[in-house]
C-alpha cells in the first residue's frame, strides 16, 4: 500500500524514532509499504518518521541511480551492492569516516528542494535487517549518503540542518511556504475530527 509522506512542518520529522525490539507482522507490513511507497516516488531512502512513525526502521535501494555510484564492504572486501538491495535498517547504528564532500541531496519530505549537503564519504553501519538478524558492512558514494541522510532522519535530523547558512537563505522562502502549508493542512485535518 502506498502511504503518505508527510512534508516539511510536520513535527513527526523532528522525533528520534523509538527502538523496534522485534519483527511483528505489522512492522513486516510497514517495510513493504515503506518499499512501495519510496518507488512510487522514485526515491532511493525512506525513514519511518517520513511516514509519520517515528521508528528506528529504514528502507533504502540505490540500484536505479546509475550515475551516482555507490560501494560496499563486508569484513573488508568489497561486495556487490546491487545484492544488498533492497535494504532495511532497523535501529541502525552509523560511523560515519573519511573526507566530508559536498553532494547533492532531495528529500521525499522536501518535494523539488534540492541542496550540496556536506557528509562524511564513508559510513560503517551496523543494524538489523528485515529478519531482525545483525548486518554490519561499510558504505561509499551515494548509499553511504543514502545511510547518513535516513539514520538523520531517525534521528529527527533534516538535511535543511546541514545546509551552509547560503543555501538555507536561498530556500527560506519555499521552507517558510512548505512549512506553513504543512501546519495549515494539518489543522483543517484536526478540525474535521
Amino acid at each position: 500500500m502506498i502511504l503518505e509522506v508527510v512534508k516539511y512542518g510536520s513535527p513527526v520529522l523532528r522525533q528520534k524514532g523509538e527502538r523496534i525490539g522485534k519483527v511483528t507482522p505489522e512492522i513486516k507490513t510497514l517495510i513493504d509499504d515503506m518499499f512501495e511507497t519510496m518507488r512510487e516516488r522514485h526515491g532511493v531512502g525512506l525513514a519511518a518518521q517520513q511516514i509519520g512513525k517515528a521508528l528506528q526502521l529504514t528502507v533504502i535501494d540505490v540500484r536505479d541511480a546509475k550515475d551516482r555510484p555507490s560501494t560496499v564492504e563486508l569484513d573488508g572486501k568489497p561486495a556487490d551492492v546491487d545484492a544488498m538491495m533492497p535494504m532495511v535498517l532497523i535501529n541502525p547504528e552509523i560511523k560515519p569516516y573519511g573526507e566530508t564532500i559536498k553532494g547533492p541531496e532531495g528529500c521525499l519530505s522536501f518535494p523539488e528542494i534540492f541542496g550540496e549537503i556536506p557528509r562524511p564519504e564513508f559510513v560503517e553501519v551496523k543494524a538489523l535487517d528485515a529478519e531482525f538478524k545483525p548486518i554490519e558492512f561499510c558504505a561509499g558514494g551515494l548509499l553511504a549518503r543514502a545511510v547518513q541522510h535516513e539514520v538523520d532522519h531517525l534521528n529527527g535530523i533534516l538535511f535543511i540542518d546541514r545546509m551552509d547558512k547560503k543555501t538555507k537563505d536561498e530556500l527560506r522562502d519555499e521552507l517558510d511556504k512548505m512549512q506553513a502549508e504543512t501546519k495549515e493542512e494539518a489543522k483543517k485535518l484536526e478540525m474535521r475530527k
